[in-house]
């Protein structure tokens, strides 16, 4: 990087190597526009550092640099430097509020997680009122309903599940009472995981049936492949 300036953002996550973070320094003791924009990244770094840690695929860290590049490609330049220096630092905010890379072979803090992510059903399935309903489904196949009222989350494990009929579709729903309630779409393949959507905390059973494919039914077909009461 030429520009020195633009190397606030990654020295704040501590993502220079031993030479760029020495030169750096050197230049902040001189830089007090700098020394703001680290102490405001600095305090939004601390507040990601509190979601999950999930390991960074290769190169992220070199594509964070040359984003954290691209925000700040001039030097501060003398008069009305305070809004153009709070323009950065949101620029720069936004940026590394996406992800924090700590070294090469560091941590991405991510705030918002895939609903499909190991992390959401482990704390489905770890939560103290954690229960799990399996039903056979196929030839030698099962299904597995997990729920959490607690968590106000629900989710169906599939092993073995045969496909859906030609033009046809897994649809999941959410039982209220004696109300059906759609809950999502099972994707193609016989091992799946796949977060029921809605109110699982007040659900007390959960069904799966097959629908025409591209639909979208408000009531469950008489094709039923799976039942769970919650109910014990």
């Amino acid at each position: 990087m030429s520009d020195i300036h633009a190397l606030s953002g990654a020295y704040a996550v501590d993502a220079l190597d031993d030479i760029e973070r020495a030169r750096f320094e050197r230049h902040l003791a001189e830089c007090a526009t700098c020394r703001g924009e680290v102490d405001s990244l600095r305090d939004a770094a601390g507040l990601l550092a509190e979601t999950t840690a999930i390991t960074p695929s290769p190169g992220l860290r070199d594509r964070v640099l040359a984003d954290i590049a691209h925000v700040r490609p001039l030097p501060p330049v003398v008069g009305r430097e305070e809004p153009r220096r709070r323009r950065r630092v949101v620029a720069l905010l936004t940026a590394v509020a996406a992800v924090i890379v700590i070294g090469v072979g560091g941590v991405v803090w991510q705030q918002g997680r895939d609903e499909r992510s190991p992390d959401q059903f482990s704390q489905i399935a770890a939560a103290d009122d954690a229960q799990s309903f399996t039903v056979p489904v196929g030839d030698g196949g099962s299904a597995t309903v997990v729920v959490s009222q607690h968590e106000n989350k629900a989710y169906i494990e599939t092993k073995g599940m045969p496909a859906a009929p030609s033009g046809h579709q897994y649809v999941l729903w959410l039982q209220h009472d004696d109300v059906m309630v759609p809950a999502g779409v099972m994707p193609a393949g016989a091992d799946n995981k796949v977060l029921l959507s809605g109110d699982a905390a007040s659900a007390n059973g959960a069904g799966v049936t097959v629908e025409t494919a591209g639909e979208e039914p408000t009531k469950p077909s008489d094709d039923v492949v799976a039942l769970f009461s919650f109910d014990t």
